[in-house]
C-alpha cells in the first residue's frame, strides 16, 4: 500500500524507543526552524528597528495562534487519520483522506487570509495595543495573513508525509525555507529599512516557497499518499473524520491561545517595555514547547497507527517512553533557559529595562515548565487514541478557565506581573494530572472492548 523506503517507519513494531527517537528528531527540529519564522522576525527588528517595533511584532504572536491554531487543529486530525489507515492498510480511504485534507486546506487558507488582513486592526484594538504601537502591529499582521494559504498547505501536507513516517523531508524543507527567510529579514530591514513589513514578506515568501515543496513531495510520493489534482475533492465520511479529531484539537490549541492573548492584553497595560520583555522571553519558553511538542506529536501519530493495527498492547508502552523523555529533555532546557536566561534574553533585546522584563517572567515559569510539556504529550496521547473532544474540554476547564479566573478574580488583588505569571504554572500542572488520569480511563474502556 505504501512503499517501503528509507524514510518511512512502520510504528507498530518495537523497539519504540529507538523509532520514537528517530521520528521526532527530526520533527524536533523542523519545529525549531518553523520557529525561526517568528523568532527571526523579533530578533530582526528588536536589534535594527526599535523597541516599538520589536512590541508590534511580539504583540501578534498569540493573536495570530489564536486565529490559526483551529486551521492547524485540522492538520494534524488529517495526519491522525492517515496514519490510522495506514495501520489499518486501507488504501482507498487513505487515498481519500489525502486529497480531502490538501483541498480543506486551500479553501480554508484562502478563507483565513481574507478574514485576519481585513480585521487586523479591530482585533487589535480589541486586545488594547498601545497607540505607539498599533499602526506597526496591524501592518505586519496584515502582510502575515496574506501567507495564511501557504501555512495551511504546508502544515497539512507535512502532516500528511510525517504519517507515514517520514519526518525528514519536512525538515528538509524547513531547513532551506528558514534560510530563506534570515536572509531577507536582514535584506529588507537593513538594507531597504523597510521595518515591521520587510520582515512580514520575508516570512511569507519562505512560507511560499514551503507549500510548494510540500506539495512537490505528495505528487512524487509513492503509494495512496500520493496526490493527484484531479482527484481534489472532499469526500464525506474523511472530511468528518478529520474535523471530529481536528477540530477539537485545534479549538483547544485556540482556547489555550485566547487565555494567552488575555494574559498578553493585560501586559499592554504595563506600556512597551513590558511587551518587548514578555516578547523576548515567550521565545526561549517557546523553543522548550516546540522541542516537547514533537513528542506530542511523535506519540500522537504512534499510537494512531497503533489504534488502526488493532495493536494495543503498544498504546502504554509508547505513551510512557515519550513522557520520559518530555521529563528529559524539557527538564533539561528549562534549567538551561532559568540558568543562562539574561544572556538568551541579551538576543532578542540589548535593552538593560527589557532583559530584566523577560527575566521576572522567565524566573518563575521555567522552573515549572516541564508540565506545560507533559500536558501536551496527554493530549497528543489521547488524540491518538481517538479522543480529540474529551482533551479540548480537559485544557478548557482545566487550563484556560483557571487562567481567567486568575487574570480576573486575583490579579486585581496583587496587580503585578509577577503574580499574573503564576497563572502559567499553576494551570499546567492542575490539566496534565487530569489528562494523565484521563488516559487510564480511556485505556481501560479500549481494552474492555477489545475483550
Amino acid at each position: 500500500m505504501l512503499a517501503t523506503n528509507r524514510y518511512s517507519l512502520d510504528m507498530t513494531k518495537g523497539p519504540f524507543l529507538k523509532k520514537i527517537l528517530i521520528f521526532s528528531l527530526p520533527l524536533m527540529f523542523t519545529g525549531l526552524l518553523q520557529m525561526v519564522y517568528n523568532t527571526a522576525d523579533i530578533v530582526v527588528v528588536g536589534r535594527f528597528a526599535g523597541p516599538n517595533s520589536l512590541a508590534a511584532v511580539g504583540a501578534t504572536s498569540s493573536l495570530i495562534h489564536l486565529i490559526l491554531n483551529v486551521f492547524w487543529g485540522m492538520a494534524m486530525g488529517s495526519g491522525v487519520m492517515s496514519a490510522r489507515y495506514i495501520g489499518a492498510e486501507d488504501n482507498n480511504r487513505l487515498s481519500k483522506c489525502v486529497h480531502t485534507a490538501m483541498l480543506l486546506s486551500i479553501v480554508c487558507g484562502v478563507a483565513v487570509g481574507i478574514f485576519g488582513f481585513l480585521s487586523a486592526e479591530k482585533l487589535l484594538t480589541l486586545m488594547d495595543s498601545p497607540a505607539d504601537v498599533l499602526p506597526l502591529s496591524k501592518l505586519y499582521l496584515q502582510i502575515y495573513f496574506l501567507g495564511a494559504p501557504a501555512s495551511l498547505v504546508y502544515n497539512f501536507g507535512a502532516s500528511i508525509v510525517r504519517s507515514t513516517g517520514d519526518t525528514k523531508r519536512p525538515l528538509y524543507i524547513l531547513t532551506g525555507t528558514g534560510l530563506i527567510n534570515i536572509a531577507l529579514n536582514l535584506l529588507l530591514v537593513i538594507r531597504f529599512h523597510m521595518d515591521v513589513a520587510g520582515v512580514a514578506i520575508a516570512t511569507i515568501t519562505a512560507q511560499y516557497i514551503s507549500a510548494v515543496l510540500i506539495v512537490i513531495r505528495l505528487l512524487k510520493i509513492e503509494g495512496a499518499c500520493k496526490l493527484s489534482f484531479r482527484k481534489l475533492r472532499f469526500y464525506g465520511e474523511e472530511l468528518k473524520r478529520i474535523l471530529l479529531i481536528g477540530v477539537p484539537a485545534g479549538v483547544q490549541n485556540s482556547l489555550f491561545s485566547l487565555s494567552n492573548v488575555i494574559i498578553q492584553t493585560t501586559v499592554n497595560s504595563f506600556g512597551a517595555i513590558a511587551m518587548s520583555g514578555i516578547s523576548a522571553s515567550s521565545n526561549i519558553d517557546a523553543i522548550i514547547y516546540t522541542c516537547t511538542n514533537a513528542i506530542s506529536q511523535t506519540t500522537m501519530t504512534f499510537t494512531s497507527q497503533n489504534m488502526g493495527a488493532r495493536k494495543h498492547e503498544n498504546i502504554g508502552k509508547i505513551y510512557f517512553r515519550c513522557i520520559l523523555l518530555t521529563i528529559l529533555l524539557g527538564g533539561g532546557l528549562s534549567i538551561i533557559g532559568f540558568i543562562f536566561r539574561n544572556q538568551l534574553l541579551s538576543i532578542f533585546s540589548t535593552k538593560p529595562d527589557v532583559i530584566m522584563a523577560g527575566a521576572q517572567r522567565l524566573i518563575i515559569i521555567l522552573p515549572f515548565h516541564v508540565f506545560c510539556s507533559l500536558m501536551d504529550v496527554g493530549g497528543g496521547q489521547l488524540r491518538g487514541m481517538g479522543k480529540s473532544f474529551e482533551p479540548m474540554i480537559i485544557t478548557l476547564l482545566g487550563s484556560c478557565g483557571i487562567r481567567l479566573l486568575w487574570v480576573f478574580a486575583f490579579f486585581p488583588k496583587n496587580p503585578t506581573l509577577q503574580y499574573l505569571y503564576w497563572a502559567y504554572p499553576i494551570s499546567w500542572i492542575i490539566t496534565f494530572a487530569v489528562l494523565f488520569a484521563f488516559y487510564f480511563i480511556v485505556k481501560k474502556n479500549i481494552l474492555k472492548k477489545e475483550r
